[in-house]
């Protein structure tokens, strides 16, 4: 049984694939997810926290059934994926004595969803198979928090463990017809990602063994149903945390300047609606009663008062930025605009009217397709089980730390390059001298390197609405191994010393995306170290 799970900042999808109907099925979890109006089952990424220490937890459409969402307070989660990895913190709640973070919120939601997948007794019989989703820009601290919080639920069990790429998915799951080079633009509750990808049939010899990103491997034998597999090759890639929530937020802005209404848990469940029937209408409004005024209050907004509120954050601008990444890295592969034949809308934010609006600017309707905005990444993932293989290249650069004599600081030196393909074919080699008299020892410290013009991100509580907001304007690096007995790579015999040549470090990416290193000594001429894996990379 192969089971995908497509963790949503705003909804969650779990599907499987039917092996007697040889079909994705979206699952229905009892308590945990919502029908919605002409959409599929899904689960509200919702968490309610009844007590902290002993880890027990409402979640999904039960947190709204039980009117939960509306209460004031910290126990009461939306939106956390965002925070998950993030090393900008604000506050944090204390609950019952326990400070409560967002990885051990979002471990709660997961496993609530592992448990009623086990009790529902979709993992009996066959041996199982487990697809998670990632967010195309997700660095690897996010990649690793998500197979440990799996580790730790009732999903633990299963043999084999991959992560794949949302647009990828995507693109895998729209079912496109002759439709072969593909714009996926993936927008949910927290994440704005894109990701030009070309559908073709792979005749590379071997090529029916899954590829994917492997967390975890079992016995089992792997399945040879298909003789020549479709492959899903990834051209280009951008991606940013924007998202519903922020539309949300700014929503809530707008009606305390204009109506003096104070931001609460309840609020941003209002707008959240004026926000769904706005991409069905012109104009929508919600009514409440204000117990300590003793008075009902509306909230009314017509699609271009939305639409300006939209503008006024300089939100199409962003999409302008993303979307001119996209069409420079394709241009660089002598791919155009003209040559894109589908673009695939993905996720809630996708189905606003002027996001749609916006994207017609760029191709003609008859390349837009809409119709699966929910499932999409959760059945595309499950094709990887059926004899798809997916050929992609590293979102993120790396580089080594060295302290810069000329700034007094720690900076980083390149060594693999942002959309480097792999496995690599040839490696980079690195030569080294000792930066202290009697080194005894070589160290590196890799680091994963984000956007150079872009910024960090801080997730905070103000009152009870989880806020997010870019932060600074430098590039974002993730030291993946700066840490105790992961440093140090060999010995040096004699010891170091500055002023000469002393070591020749190579890297090399292999086909799971590991970063493997050997070191040669110069001084002693022996290979210290051969193609030791050092860190995964994302």
């Amino acid at each position: 049984m192969t089971i995908a799970i497509d963790f949503g900042t705003s909804n969650t999808v779990v599907a499987r694939w039917n092996p007697a109907t040889k079909r994705a099925e979206t699952l229905t979890l009892p308590g945990l997810s919502v029908q919605q109006v002409n959409n599929p089952a899904v689960v509200p990424s919702l968490v309610y926290v009844e007590e902290a220490i002993a880890g027990k937890v409402t979640a999904g459409q039960a947190v709204r059934d039980r009117g939960l969402d509306g209460l004031s307070g910290f126990r009461y989660f939306r939106g956390f994926k965002r925070g998950i990895g993030s090393e900008f913190r604000g506050f944090l709640p204390e609950l019952d004595g326990r400070t409560v973070d967002f990885e051990q919120v979002g471990e709660w939601f997961l496993g609530a969803i592992a448990a009623q997948v086990q009790g529902a007794g979709f993992l009996e019989g066959e041996a199982s198979e487990l697809i998670l989703t990632v967010p195309v820009d997700s660095f690897e601290v996010y990649r690793n928090w998500l197979s440990g919080a799996i580790a730790n639920t009732a999903l633990s069990q299963i043999e084999r463990v991959r992560l794949l790429d949302e647009p990828t998915a995507a693109a895998l799951g729209y079912g496109t017809g002759d439709r072969k080079l593909l714009l996926v633009v993936d927008f949910g509750g927290g994440t704005l990602d894109l990701s030009l990808v070309k559908l073709e049939a792979d005749t590379t010899p071997g090529s029916a063994k899954p590829l994917g990103f492997l967390l975890k491997w079992g016995q089992t034998a792997v399945s040879q149903e298909a003789q020549q597999p479709k492959t899903a090759r990834v051209l280009a890639k951008a991606g940013t945390n924007l998202g519903g929530t922020d539309i949300d937020n700014w929503l809530v802005d707008f009606f305390q300047e204009t109506q003096g209404l104070e931001p609460s848990p309840l609020t941003v469940r209002l707008v959240e609606r004026l926000k769904l029937k706005l991409s069905r209408e012109e104009q929508a409004s919600e009514v409440y009663f204000d117990e300590e005024n003793l008075d009902s209050v509306e909230l009314a907004l017509t699609r271009s008062q939305f639409d300006e509120i939209l503008r006024d954050r300089d939100f199409f601008e962003q999409l302008d930025g993303l979307m001119t990444q996209v069409l420079q890295q394709g241009r660089r592969q002598g791919i155009e605009k003209d040559d894109i034949e589908g673009v695939l809308l993905v996720g809630g934010t996708s189905q606003i009217p002027a996001v749609q609006e916006w994207l017609l600017e760029y191709f003609p309707a008859e390349k837009v397709l809409k119709d699966k905005p929910f499932e999409a990444i959760a059945h595309g993932a499950l094709q990887l089980a059926q004899g798809v293989t997916v050929k992609d290249f590293l979102y993120h650069g790396y580089g080594v730390r060295y302290w810069n004599r000329r700034d007094n600081r720690h900076d980083w030196h390149p060594i693999i390059p942002k959309g480097q393909p792999y496995p690599m074919a040839n490696p980079v080699d690195l030569t080294l001298g000792a930066s202290v008299e009697n080194q005894p020892s070589i160290e590196l410290i890799i680091g994963e390197l984000g956007e150079e013009s872009g910024g960090g991100m801080e997730v905070f509580f103000e009152g009870d609405r989880l806020i997010t907001k870019q932060t600074g304007g430098k590039a974002i690096v993730k030291p993946l191994n700066d840490r105790d007995g992961a440093r140090h790579l060999a010995q040096l015999e004699p010891p170091g010393s500055p002023g000469m040549d002393r070591v020749r470090v190579s890297f090399r990416v292999d086909d799971q995306r590991q970063l493997r290193v050997s070191v040669d000594d110069l001084l002693a001429n022996a290979r210290l170290l051969d193609e030791v894996a050092l860190v995964q990379l994302s």
